[in-house]
């Protein structure tokens, strides 16, 4: 029976390489994280057979299995049938947290509770220690990201004098509490300073970090808990969880580097402080208020009904506006007109990695038409008009310029489109803290309303225009 569920296992690890693959690309994407889910069930149910085949459990045992397995699916299902996607990125890093908890207490357990931990050797001890040090850190660490997306911690940087030194406190203890354990695996002590070390680094290290890096540091805690789970795995022995780790662990770090480099800025400089204010702070200032050009909903309506080609540029605006499904009626408008409409997705619009994507996929907009900043910057000097919903860091042309927040990171040459189109509540700025130079663009018209408002308005000025 072992051998069997071994087998099972390897397969279940196969199926997982296969659902990464298949994420590569919006067209496959469903289909690869409906393969890894049921290889994932699949895995489960074997551990069950397995459990049940050598009766290594009590009664008491199976009641808190069941009991907890019953809690964990109706959580999630419930989360899943009700949380609006522009909380999706706070809910993924309370799953990171959770796979980064769960992944540090099996060490713990493993570690704490073994018959005879005198005897323990490396092979154990020192991914258990690993697993104790990174979970921790993503436990908490995530906690912290998700309470500054939601708004209950101040989504700006959070600096206090000493920060610094007690980041450097923490990390001589955990490293060395690390060692007191893998060279006394009894010592309770030991486990103990490790986890509290781990917890209190994680929160010292994102209290730092501004809301602009907050798409990647999700992206990083997500390549913490997969470590996590691959050292829990190599704790107990299991070949699946190894492979499991180790892929969102190589899949999330990689996914990092790239979001960091969107952002062109290194991944160190992220942890040891990032930049941005959040959605608080001063807006434009009123010289930039009397250099902006006001449109009206018949101005814009007109100039999308007679364009030849509008390129649509959302952002976390129009996430948290819930604007996208009006945005999918108002495109299908101009293409049934004749109007040709893409999207313009910035690596980090929104805040999370693909969070765009995912956001228009909901409101049915074809997967053709998301075009990823390298391929769709070509092509806005040839759009008539450019329609900017929400983003405004990721369309700044300051970031051509030395010396701001933002110098040097890639940006949507929205500004060298024949017209540029902004949808807007107000002139407050982005998470970067700086003024949108775009608005003050002589080409730029701002329609300052909500997001939703405005497109559906927009929508249907647009059918008075083209008659449909």
């Amino acid at each position: 029976m072992g051998t069997v569920v071994r087998y099972v296992f390897l397969a279940a690890a196969a199926c997982f390489v296969i659902g990464l693959h298949l994420m590569n690309s919006p067209r496959t994407a469903r289909r690869g994280n409906t393969l890894s889910a049921a290889a994932m069930a699949v895995a489960i149910a074997a551990t069950v057979v397995l459990v049940v085949h050598d009766g290594t459990i009590t009664t008491t045992g199976w009641l808190v299995l069941v009991l907890g397995a019953a809690f964990g699916s109706g959580v999630g299902l419930y989360t899943a049938r009700t949380v609006q996607m522009t909380a999706m990125p706070q809910l993924v890093s309370v799953f990171n947290a959770v796979g980064g908890g769960a992944a540090a207490l099996l060490a713990i357990d493993d570690i704490v509770l073994a018959l005879h931990p005198g005897v323990l050797g490396a092979r154990s001890t020192v991914p258990g220690a690993l697993d104790i040090l990174i979970g921790g850190v993503t436990f908490s660490g995530s906690v912290i990201a998700a309470g500054k997306l939601q708004g209950i911690v101040p989504s700006r940087p959070i600096v206090f004098p000493g920060a610094r030194p007690l980041n450097l406190a923490l990390a001589v203890l955990f490293v060395s509490s690390a060692g007191w354990l893998v060279a006394d695996p009894g010592s309770t002590a030991a486990v103990v300073v490790l986890t509290l070390a781990a917890l209190a680094f994680g929160t010292t290290m994102v209290l730092p970090i501004g809301g602009a890096d907050m798409p990647v540091v999700i992206s990083l805690l997500n390549a913490f808990t997969g470590t996590a789970v691959g050292m829990a795995g190599f704790v107990l022995d299991e070949s699946a969880l190894i492979i499991a780790g180790a892929l969102v662990g190589a899949s999330g770090g990689i996914l990092t580097k790239l979001m960091a480099d969107a952002m062109n800025r290194s991944i160190t400089g992220i942890i040891l402080g990032g930049f941005g204010t959040g959605d608080t702070g001063p807006a434009a200032g009123a010289d930039a208020n009397d250099r902006v050009r006001s449109v009206s909903l018949d101005d814009v309506a007109i100039q999308l009904a007679y364009a030849a080609k509008v390129i649509v540029v959302p952002g976390y605006g129009l996430a948290a506006a819930q604007a996208q499904h009006e945005l999918g009626e108002l495109a299908e408008i101009l293409e049934e007109h004749g109007v040709d409409v893409s999207y313009a997705i910035h690596p980090v619009a929104g805040r999370m990695p693909g969070h765009m994507n995912v956001l228009l996929a909901e409101a049915n907009v074809p997967y053709p038409q998301l075009k990823e900043m390298e391929e769709v910057n070509p092509e806005f000097p040839h759009a008539d008009v450019a329609l900017v919903i929400g983003a405004n860091d990721v369309t700044n042309p300051a970031a051509r310029r030395p010396g701001n927040a933002i110098s040097g990171m890639p940006i949507l040459d929205v500004d060298r489109a024949k017209s540029v189109i902004v949808i807007k509540r107000s002139m407050g700025h982005g998470y970067a803290g700086i003024d949108n130079e775009l608005y003050t663009d002589p080409k730029t018209g701002m329609l300052f309303m909500d997001a939703k408002k405005g497109v559906a308005e927009l929508k249907a000025a647009v059918r008075t225009f083209v008659g449909a």
